[in-house]
C-alpha cells in the first residue's frame, strides 16, 4: 500500500493552492513520514527538517514562489520545501556525489531564492531583495527570511533586523525557535492574541488609530498608547519587546506544529505591509521519538537507519589520571576525538587552559571537556566573531585559550583573526577540525581554504598532522608556543598510529618547533606530503624510489631541510588537500625561488574549484588525488621535468 497517496502528487507548490485544510493536514502527516524513512535511509540532515513540516506546507500553501522568495537560514531545516519542489523522487541522493546538494542552492531548483550553507544570513539576503523588490515596483512580491536552530544568536541576523526595521522594509522574518534559541512559552492566550493582532481589520484600526493619536492636542499621546501596546504584548511574551524595538511588529509565540494557525496567521501577515516579526514555536525531531528526545544527537544521519552521532564520533574514555602519568594506546581515534582526548588531558594539567567554541561543542569534540571542566568551557553560540574575540580578550586575561572551530567557520572571523589576535601577537590556539575535503556538506563546508588565508597573516603557526600521534603533539606544540597558533586536521579517521599521552603541561609529548619530518630518503624526486594526504604520499614516494617529506609546519617553513634537501634533488612534487593557489605547495616554491632553487615542481592539491558534495574518496578522486592518478600524473610530469 502506497503511504504517501497525496504527497505523490505534489510536483510543485501549486499544487498545495486548492488543497483544503484536511488535505494539507495528510500531506503533512506524509511529508514527516516520508521525510523519516528516506533520511533514516539514505543518511542527511534529519531532526531539523521534522520540526518545520507544517510551517513549509504552509508557506507553500499561502505564498506563491517561485515570484514569492523564502529564504531558509541554516539550509538543513529546508528538505521539506525541497520535497515539495518537485525533488520528492530524488531525495534519496541527497548530500551524494551527483544526487541533491545538502542546502538550497540556486542553480538546482528555481524555488530555492538563496543559496545557504553557514547560518545567520537569511534576513539580510531578504532584506536585499525587498529592497530589490521595492526598486522596481513590485509591491505584491512577498519576501519571506526564515531563522532558526540557533542562527538568531548571531550579530549578523541583529545586524540586518537594525537596518530592516530602519528601512520600514516590507518583509516578514519567521523566527523557528526549537529551543535552540530563546524560547518563551506559548499558550491558548499568546496563539489567541497573535491571530486577532495579525487580522487586517484590526491592522487598519491600529494604523488609523495612530493617526488620530499624533493629531490630538495632548503631547505624547501617540507614544503612551505604544507604550501601553508593548505592555500588553509583553505581558505574553516578554522577548518581543526587542524585536519592537528594532521596528518590526511582533507576532506570536505561536504553535508552528498548528497548521491552521499558521495558515490563518501568514494569510493575515502578507496583506500587512513593513517589516514583520513571526515566532512560532517547533520541536527539533517532530514525529520521531527518539529525535525528539535527543535532537542535537540527531541533528543528521548516516545511512542504513544508523543515527550519525556527533557525541559517539567525539566522546572518549578519559579516566581522572594522575600527574605525569604516561599511556600509550593504539589509535582508532578520530581526530576530533584525539583533540578531545588531548584537551582534557592539558585542561587536568594546566587549570589556566580555557576551551571556546562557537555553538560546536559536540561537533568539535568538547563534549567531555564540558562536563570535567564546566566552568572553563564557553560556547559562544553561532558567533565566530565573538568566540575569537573573546580568546584574545582571555589571553590578555592571563588565560590560555584554546578556540575549537570547523575550518569553513574560522572564515567567519577572518578579521577579528587577523585584526584582534594576530597585529596583537596574542597567545591564542587554534584547533581546526574538518579542515580539507570535508564530504557530503559540499562547497559551504570545504576546508580547502584554510592553508592560504593563514599563512599569510603576520605571527600566524601553522600546523598541519599526518596522523593520529603528530595531532596530539602539534597540539601541545601549538598550546606551548607564545602567540597565535593553529592545528588543522581532517574529518574522520586517521591510520592507527599509536598516542603516548603524560598528563604534565612541561611533559606532555611535543614536535620540534619549525621541523619538517624525512619519513624515507631516495633519489631524484622529493614527495613532500601535506597532512592527511600521508598514505598517498607514500604510495608515490614508493614508486618512484623518492624521498618523502612531512612538512608538518606549513608555517614558518622548515627552511633548512628543504634547501638541503632541494640542493639533492632533480624535481619535487608536493601534495596537499587544500586550495592550491596560495596554499602549502605555494609557500615550498616561493622559499625555494628566494633561497635560488629552480628546479621542477609540481603542486597537487585543489584547482580553482569549490568542491561538491560527496564522500571524501569520491572528491579526492574528482580532483585527481588518488595514489594511482598521482603516480601517472606524476611520470608525465617527470618525462618533461627530468631529460
Amino acid at each position: 500500500m502506497n503511504p504517501t497517496p497525496l504527497l505523490d502528487q505534489i510536483q510543485s507548490p501549486l499544487d498545495l493552492k486548492n488543497l483544503s485544510l484536511n488535505d494539507l493536514e495528510t500531506v503533512s502527516t506524509e511529508l514527516r513520514q516520508f521525510l523519516i524513512d528516506s533520511v533514516l535511509d539514505s543518511g542527511g540532515h534529519f531532526a531539523s527538517g521534522l520540526g518545520v513540516v507544517e510551517l513549509t506546507v504552509a508557506l507553500h500553501h499561502v505564498f506563491n514562489t517561485p515570484h514569492d522568495k523564502i529564504v531558509w537560514d541554516v539550509g538543513h531545516q529546508a528538505y521539506p520545501h525541497k520535497i515539495l519542489t518537485g525533488r520528492k523522487d530524488k531525495i534519496h541522493t541527497i548530500r551524494q556525489k551527483g544526487g541533491l546538494g545538502p542546502f538550497p542552492a540556486i542553480n538546482e531548483n528555481i524555488h530555492d531564492a538563496f543559496g545557504v550553507g553557514h547560518s545567520s544570513t537569511s534576513i539580510s539576503a531578504a532584506l536585499g531583495m525587498a529592497i530589490g523588490a521595492k526598486h522596481h515596483a513590485d509591491p505584491e512580491q512577498q519576501l519571506i527570511a526564515v531563522i532558526g536552530d540557533g542562527a538568531l544568536t548571531a550579530g549578523q541576523a541583529f545586524e540586518a533586523l537594525n537596518h530592516a526595521g530602519d528601512l520600514k522594509a516590507n518583509m516578514l522574518v519567521i523566527l523557528n525557535d526549537n529551543n535552540m534559541s530563546i524560547s518563551p512559552n506559548v499558550g491558548a492566550l499568546s496563539t489567541m492574541l497573535t491571530r486577532t493582532l495579525s487580522k487586517p481589520t484590526l491592522q487598519s484600526i491600529r494604523e488609523s488609530g495612530a493617526k488620530i493619536l499624533e493629531n490630538l492636542p495632548f503631547p505624547h499621546a501617540l507614544d503612551l498608547a505604544k507604550r501601553a501596546e508593548t505592555r500588553v504584548k509583553s505581558a505574553v511574551a516578554e522577548k518581543s519587546v526587542i524585536f519592537e524595538e528594532f521596528g518590526f511588529q511582533y507576532f506570536g509565540p505561536i504553535d508552528g506544529h498548528d497548521l491552521p494557525t499558521l495558515i490563518t496567521t501568514l494569510k493575515n501577515l502578507k496583506q500587512k505591509a513593513g517589516p514583520k516579526f513571526l515566532h512560532i514555536t517547533t520541536k527539533k525531531g517532530k514525529g520521531y521519538a527518539k529525535a525528539e528526545a535527543e535532537p542535537v544527537k540527531f541533528h543528521a544521519v548516516s545511512a542504513a537507519k544508523k543515527p550519525a552521532s556527533v557525541k559517539a564520533e567525539v566522546e572518549v574514555e578519559i579516566k581522572e589520571q594522575p600527574a605525569s602519568t604516561s599511556t600509550t594506546q593504539k589509535s582508532n581515534l578520530t581526530y576530533t576525538q584525539v583533540f578531545s582526548q588531548w584537551l582534557c588531558d592539558m585542561g587536568q594539567a594546566d587549570p589556566n587552559l580555557m576551551a571556546i567554541t562557537p555553538a560546536m561543542c559536540e561537533g568539535s569534540g568538547l563534549v567531555e571537556f564540558s562536563q570535567q571542566f564546566p566552568n572553563r568551557f564557553f560556547d559562544t553560540a553561532i558567533a565566530e566573531q565573538h568566540a575569537v574575540t573573546l580568546g584574545a580578550g582571555m589571553a590578555l586575561g592571563n588565560l590560555k585559550p584554546v578556540v575549537a572551530i570547523y575550518s569553513t567557520f574560522l572564515q567567519r572571523a577572518y578579521d577579528q583573526l587577523v585584526h584582534d589576535i594576530a597585529i596583537q601577537n596574542l597567545d591564542v590556539t587554534f584547533a581546526i577540525d574538518r579542515a580539507g575535503i570535508v564530504g557530503p556538506d559540499g562547497a559551504t563546508h570545504a576546508g580547502t581554504f584554510d592553508l592560504a588565508f593563514l599563512r599569510t597573516i603576520p605571527n600566524m603557526v601553522i600546523m598541519a598532522p599526518s596522523n593520529e600521534e603528530e595531532c596530539y603533539q602539534m597540539l601541545t606544540t601549538a598550546y606551548q608556543y607564545k602567540g597565535p597558533a593553529a592545528v588543522r586536521y581532517p574529518r574522520g579517521k586517521g591510520i592507527g598510529k599509536e598516542i603516548s599521552t603524560t598528563i604534565n603541561k612541561d611533559a606532555m609529548p611535543s614536535i620540534p618547533f619549525g621541523k619538517s619530518q624525512i619519513i624515507q630518503e631516495g633519489k631524484a624526486l622529493l614527495v613532500i606530503n601535506v597532512g592527511a594526504m600521508i598514505e598517498s604520499s607514500e604510495a608515490v614516494a614508493n614508486h618512484f624510489n623518492a624521498t618523502l617529506l612531512d612538512l608538518r609546519f606549513v608555517k614558518p617553513l622548515d627552511q633548512a631541510t628543504l634547501t638541503t634537501l632541494a640542493s639533492s634533488h632533480k624535481a619535487i612534487i608536493t601534495i596537499e588537500d587544500g586550495a592550491i593557489m596560495g596554499g602549502a605547495g605555494s609557500a615550498v616554491s616561493e622559499l625555494l625561488n628566494e633561497e635560488g632553487f629552480y628546479l621542477p615542481i609540481k603542486h597537487f592539491g585543489i584547482k580553482d574549484y569549490y568542491p561538491e558534495h560527496g564522500e571524501r574518496e569520491e572528491i579526492l578522486a574528482e580532483y585527481g588525488l588518488t595514489a594511482d592518478n598521482l603516480i601517472q600524473e606524476t611520470e608525465q610530469f617527470l618525462k618533461k621535468a627530468i631529460h
